[in-house]
């Protein structure tokens, strides 16, 4: 017989709210039957005394679940934690304590560390160190069995979390967040770790424990950061789950990998860091190229770190694939016409689309050799989504929408096809039902997947696709086996249902002189410097 799974809550920052989170778990049992237990993360008192927690505190009211809680971040609510081991705060209400694993009775384990970090010696009673880290993976992972916990509770982010995954949102996860804890997680592999402090909820794609080809699978980790209680944004601060302990299920079972998994985001080039150190950001692969900027400054060069150029360093970054021959696209090759770039980036550059469907229509390309967005390295990948918020932002601006495209089949260097449409033409459904008619009438199996899966989880190096996103975040992807018509994009948007200008379905009938091309390239450029993110640097 099958173990039935627990049923649990998460929840981010109390901040002494309680009656507000406590009617809400009530109606949520009430709609949807009872859960097992309420774990929360973050500031579970306010930095104030409050009446409110003096009725719980006293048997007046009572928690509706049996809650765990983790213990102070700051001074001022030191005071309601007295004992460093954990204790029962009121009736259904338990401070688990500064660190340690709980073991419930069905075999869930819940590893917990409690406060912000702290290098100040002596450590402060709101504070965790280096040493409260070792001391928590020595008691864990000091045996040959050990393959993760179920459950890990932080208050703070782990820092570099986004690093892979999807965004994190206006949480930079390279600057927030604590290294020890980003340590924590590397070493006890949790199937769900949670956190808050940021007021900010983050929802990340899961990553594997297991650097694929050279260890054994392990299960997925997922990472959920829970906003405050009651925010005016409404914001989520409450995450239900259902779990069933890791010693109780088949291994197969707990192996299994979810379709959007990413790589780990503390792995630091397959070694860890040491403890009680900071660790450093991931490494990636970076272009060493060289080109002009076509800023005020023409003529100056600037090396692929967006500064000017200084003496090579003793390492040098590894350089991207080389074409096998002539490229139109490399930024380096003599073959790329250069009239038609309107924005170069670090790692990747804006042109005009040769034969576009609108004068504005552009491609983002990478100023490196790299024939698709699965090959991309995180960093040119970073820079990528950059450029598509911020076309966005632009295309908006005027009035427009866009839509965004890529066919890696028969194609050497990837494009990214940046289509503008006027709101007046139709609405972002009609796009996609357009998409989805058109490849039911050629037999194209075009599946919509999930808004923050990458393409990276979905498709190999190699792979042959086609893919689109729409501005809402939607995706539309196709895997090619055979042939593929090479204009379908292109199709669909000048069909009569979106831009109607069918004439202009190929790009070899949309041509115009290399002067009218440079008139164009100088508009745009003109239109989009107040977005242009590079002048930033």
């Amino acid at each position: 017989m099958a173990q039935q799974p627990l049923r649990l809550l998460a929840c981010g920052d109390v901040e002494g709210k309680f009656d507000v989170l406590f009617n809400r778990v009530r109606t949520i049992q009430k709609k949807s039957g009872n859960f097992d237990l309420l774990l929360c993360v973050g500031n579970f008192f306010g930095s104030t005394q409050d009446a409110e927690w003096e009725e719980y505190r006293t048997g007046s009211k009572k928690a509706p679940i049996q809650t765990y809680v983790l213990g102070a971040n700051n001074q001022e609510t030191v005071q309601y934690f007295q004992d460093a081991d954990g204790c029962e705060l009121a009736e259904n209400i338990t401070y688990l304590g500064r660190k340690g694993v709980f073991t419930g009775s069905s075999g869930l384990q819940i590893a917990y560390l409690s406060g912000t970090e702290s290098l100040d010696e002596p450590v402060p009673r709101y504070s965790f160190s280096a040493e409260d880290v070792s001391s928590l993976r020595t008691m864990l992972c000091s045996t040959s069995q050990f393959k993760g916990v179920d459950i890990l509770l932080t208050s703070p982010w782990p820092k570099y979390v986004g690093s892979f995954g999807n965004s994190s949102g206006e949480v930079d996860t390279k600057k927030c967040g604590s290294a020890l804890v980003s340590r924590l997680a590397a070493s006890l592999k949790p199937r769900y770790h949670f956190a808050a402090l940021e007021k900010s909820y983050y929802e990340r794609l899961p990553y594997r424990n297991h650097v694929v080809l050279q260890e054994s699978a392990q299960h997925a980790t997922r990472f959920i950061a829970l906003a405050n209680v009651g925010n005016p944004e409404k914001k989520k601060y409450l995450y239900a789950f259902s779990i069933v302990p890791m010693k109780l299920m088949a291994a197969a079972e707990l192996i299994k990998q979810p379709p959007d998994v990413t790589e780990n985001p503390y792995r630091e080039s397959g070694k860890e860091a040491a403890v009680g150190k900071q660790m450093s950001a991931p490494q990636e692969e970076s272009t060493c190229q060289f080109f002009f900027d076509l800023s005020e400054k023409q003529g100056r060069k600037r090396s692929s770190t967006g500064k000017d150029s200084k003496p090579p360093q003793a390492k040098q970054p590894r350089r991207p694939p080389q074409p096998p021959g002539p490229c139109w696209f490399c930024l380096a090759s003599p073959e790329v016409e250069k009239h038609l770039v309107v924005n170069i980036g670090t790692h990747c550059y804006l042109a005009l689309a040769k034969g576009g469907l609108s004068d504005d229509h552009v491609l983002i390309l990478p100023i490196g050799h790299y024939q698709s967005v699965v090959e991309l390295s995180a960093e040119v990948v970073e820079e990528v989504e950059k450029y598509k918020s911020t076309l966005k932002r632009f295309f908006k601006s005027r009035g427009k929408r866009c839509v965004l495209f890529e066919r890696n089949y028969r194609s050497h260097h990837l494009q990214l096809q940046v289509i503008p449409v006027p709101l007046s033409c139709c609405v972002t459904d009609d796009i996609k039902d357009a998409f989805i008619t058109q490849a039911q009438e050629q037999q194209i199996e075009l599946l919509e997947i999930p808004e923050h899966s990458d393409i990276k989880q979905i498709a190999q190096p190699g792979t042959a696709y086609f893919y689109v996103e729409l501005d809402t975040g939607e995706k539309l992807f196709h895997r090619i086996k055979k042939n593929f018509p090479l204009q379908f994009g292109r199709e669909v948007l000048a069909s009569e249902a979106i831009l109607n200008i069918p004439d202009k379905a190929d790009w070899r009938q949309c041509q115009i002189s290399k002067e009218e091309e440079e008139t164009l390239a100088r508009r745009f450029r003109k239109d989009f410097e107040p977005f242009d993110f590079t002048l930033d640097d």
